[in-house]
């Protein structure tokens, strides 16, 4: 089963030879991350909302595009 955590994966119509691709991926939860100055040690510092909900966005697209539906929730 594929999963919205590989970059490897991204929509068709919207590829684009040469640029950095839309995937399903989480980057912009490490790109968070590393602006923080976080050492990588526990504790991790708390997600803001926005990144939260963006992260849950993109699994149910994830979900939509490989079901066809919308989850259910």
């Amino acid at each position: 089963m594929l999963t919205p955590d590989s970059s490897r994966f991204w929509p068709a119509d919207q590829f684009e030879p040469g640029h950095a691709q839309p995937s399903f991926d989480k980057q912009f939860v490490r790109d968070w991350l590393e602006s923080t100055g976080w050492d990588k040690n526990p504790p991790a510092p708390e997600l803001p909302t926005d990144v939260v909900e963006k992260t849950r966005e993109k699994y149910l697209e994830a979900y939509r595009v490989l079901t066809g539906e919308d989850l259910q929730v």
